[in-house]
């Protein structure tokens, strides 16, 4: 069983503290991405589970022991790259053996998990070839498959898709994906890309600053955002938040437009209350181009700045209160900067955060 579980965990440099007494229990066979900006933590955190960090305070454990003083090759884990890491002089054969060659596997058990991995990963014809006759796709799923090889009880991806081009990012997830149907085992993967986050995990751990900020299932962390950090990270494109006062049962924006108090968090806010109105662009389209009817909804007619056509649905951008909000057409038609839409607002699936703290009023 390949549990990994971080219980206050803190990683300092000198007197400067990046990582800040982090808990996350992480299941066996479960994928967890850690998601969030450059410098929030996530890399750090990766490597100390990995052992290529020392860990300053609080344990790691993978399995049922503390890990914390073992060294890298005597955690079982297997970590995957963002350079690939592969030995040029050798074919991808020798790549993929090359640690259980070290390990002093015998070469019958070499061949059957060379083979093995080959085959779960498409690189049967590939074997004989050198990492430079290998496309940038081809060479991290050799990557993969030397993780693979070792039968690890948890793989660890450090960026891995980062150096690839927007077409190969998508063919790859899926292949990280049926990797992970396939060979039953913990992932801990991180990545900077939201959308990556989305396709891939059971669970999201947002991280901002050396802290988690939120943990869940995808759709939990994107219906049910914490604070306004989760609501614009997460979502793409990313939630509109929008300052306004509650004046009983309407909130009110800086330029005077209102609209109801959303009725399942009318009782969780309190007149005057400064607050973040939050609403996603999907959530925010014209009238007769919405991708269904909502429950509770209001009314705002908008101008329209600018159109982005993606084919089955276009992006506009309009004003709130003179800040940039993003609206989606769904069936779309020619859309003219500075056309007058009315637009429908989803008002059961509006957030709203306290202004003081940025936290959601869910959670307050």
């Amino acid at each position: 069983m390949a549990e990994i579980t971080l219980n206050n965990v803190i990683k300092r440099y000198g007197k400067v503290e990046v990582v800040h007494g982090i808990d996350l229990d992480i299941a066996h066979n479960e994928f967890v991405v850690l998601v969030g900006p450059s410098g929030c933590g996530k890399s750090t955190t990766l490597r100390m589970i990995a052992g290529l960090e020392d860990i300053s305070d609080g344990t790691v454990s993978i399995g049922p022991g503390v890990v914390n003083d073992l060294p890298p090759r005597k955690r079982n884990i297997s970590m995957v790259f963002q350079n690939y890491a592969l030995y040029p002089h050798m074919s991808v054969r020798e790549n993929l053996g090359f640690g259980l060659k070290i390990a002093k596997q015998d070469e019958a058990t070499i061949t059957a998990r060379v083979n093995e991995a080959a085959d779960i990963l498409g690189l049967d014809e590939l074997l004989e070839r050198t990492p430079a006759e290998l496309s940038g796709g081809q060479r991290q799923r050799v990557a993969m498959g030397r993780a693979i090889v070792r039968h690890p009880e948890a793989f660890l991806f450090d960026e891995p898709l980062s150096n690839l081009d927007a077409k190969l990012r998508v063919q790859m997830r899926t292949e990280i994906k049926k990797l992970h149907q396939k060979v039953k085992t913990t992932v801990v993967y991180v990545t900077h890309d939201q959308v990556e986050a989305m396709t891939l995990a059971d669970r999201i751990v947002v991280m901002k600053d050396g802290h988690i900020e939120q943990v869940g299932t995808p759709m939990e962390v994107f219906n049910h955002p914490v604070n306004t950090f989760v609501a614009s990270f997460i979502g793409s494109p990313p939630m509109n938040l929008l300052p306004a006062t509650i004046r009983g049962t309407e909130v009110v924006f800086t330029d005077g437009k209102s609209l109801p108090v959303p009725t399942r968090l009318a009782d969780r806010v309190r007149d005057g209350q400064e607050v973040i109105f939050g609403l996603r662009p999907d959530d925010l389209t014209p009238v007769g181009h919405g991708i269904a009817e909502s429950g509770d909804s209001a009314r705002l007619t908008l101008d329209v700045v600018l159109s982005e056509p993606l084919g089955t649905e276009t992006i506009l951008y309009t004003s709130i209160a003179g800040l940039e909000a993003q609206g989606k057409m769904f069936g779309p038609r020619d859309v003219t900067p500075g056309e007058t839409l009315e637009f429908d607002i989803a008002m059961d699936r509006a957030h709203l955060f306290d202004a003081a703290t940025g936290n959601s009023v869910r959670s307050d």
